[in-house]
Order: structure tokens, then sequence, then C-alpha cells
């Protein structure tokens, strides 16, 4: 019976898959990953061999129907990011959409994703909250900031290396100072870094010491 499923896989240490998830990559017919090395790796680790496929966001329109049809012939198929869960701020939205339109099965795993450690970590109220993930880099941006300024959840966003010290000067600017905020570093890694502070002493400390890793911003709401 043909199925999707969305597997999590570890934003870091390896040993965060889940038993059921290296199950389930041990038993479908194909791996759909944003990154066939990346995947291709974890799979060693595993001890698991499947055929490989890209699906990526600058591939997955036009590769669309083809999984498409796929599935609907019988296939198994999972899908896999880099890092985290399928759909978060990574592909896989699209095809869960067209499979529902199809009546195809979608099944998701629990696991791995950034987000959630680190809002826990941040020691801000984690009842409610807004997930953002990335601001758009231009078009828009303004507008979503702007958009924050009125929000009273606490506030979650992803953000790069190379754009980190940009984002908290805007958020500082825009939210302000005296705004209580936490920024996760490469979670689940050697090198984990979690830091407290406001805005301001925040952004002065990024702007000292040059940002590396992946970044999980969490600010107070207002």
């Amino acid at each position: 019976m043909s199925k999707l499923y969305l597997i999590p896989t570890p934003i870091g240490n390896l040993e965060d898959i889940t038993l059921r998830a290296k199950r389930i990559l041990s038993e479908v017919d194909l791996v759909l990953a944003e990154d066939t090395r990346k995947t291709g790796f974890l799979l060693k680790h595993l001890e698991i061999s499947k055929p490989l496929r890209s699906h990526h966001k600058f591939n997955e329109h036009k590769a669309l129907q083809q999984v498409i049809d796929q599935l609907l012939s019988g296939s198994v198929i999972g899908l896999v990011t880099d890092a985290g869960t399928p759909g978060i701020s990574d592909p896989g939205f699209l095809l869960v959409r067209e499979c529902i339109r199809n009546n195809i099965n979608v099944e998701t795993l629990p696991g791995a994703t950034a987000f959630i450690p680190a809002l826990v970590n941040s020691g801000l109220p984690a009842d409610r909250f807004v997930f953002e993930g990335f601001l758009p880099p231009k078009k828009g941006r303004q507008k979503r900031l702007l958009e924050l300024q009125k929000e009273y959840r606490t506030i979650v966003l992803y953000e790069s290396p190379y754009k980190l010290v940009k984002t908290l000067r805007d958020l500082k600017t825009h939210l302000g100072e005296e705004r209580n905020a936490a920024i996760s570093r490469e979670l689940t890694k050697i090198y984990e870094e979690n830091l407290h502070g406001t805005l301001a002493t925040l952004s002065r400390h990024f702007s000292e010491y040059p940002p590396k890793g992946e970044f999980v911003i969490v600010v107070q709401g207002r």
C-alpha cells in the first residue's frame, strides 16, 4: 500500500535518531533527501542501504508529479531533510499537500527539531509562542518586523551565521534594546552554546565574536 513517511533526522548528534525512524528507513522503497550525501552518511551510520533521490527547494516543484506517480503505483517513500523534521523551514509542504489531494496516505514521525529545545532552554514563556522560521531577506522583511512589534507571545526564529548580526540589529530596532532574548547555537553538537540576555547585549556579543553554526533566536513577547 502506497504511503509517504516524513522522517525526522538528528539535528546534530546521531544518537537522536529514534528506533522507529530507523525501522521505517529500512522498510521504505525510496528515500527522498534534501542532500543525498548527508543522508547517505546517516544511512551508512545506521547500516541501511536504500535508493536515494534528491528532493530540495530547487527541484521540488519539478519533481512533484514524478513522486506522486510513483506513490500512486504503490511505492512506499520516505522524505528526510538534512536535519530535523521535513516541512519545518525545509521542503515537505508541497509534497504533503499533493499527497492529500491524491488520497495518498501520509504519516509523520515525531522526532528532532531545533526550535523546541531552544525555546525550552530560553527560560522565556513556552506556554504560548509563535514560530516564524527565517525572516524574509529583503521583500516583506520590514512588514514582518512591524507585525512582530505587536506580538505578545514568545517569538522563535531561525537564522544563519551570515545574517545573524543583521537580524539581531533589526530585532533590537523594532522590538527594543532591552527586550529579553536567548540564542542557541549548534544544538546537540560538540560546540552547542546557549546565551541569554537582552537584544542589545546579544547583538553586541555577536558583533564582537563572528557567529559560527546554525542559530535559533528566542525573543520575549511584547
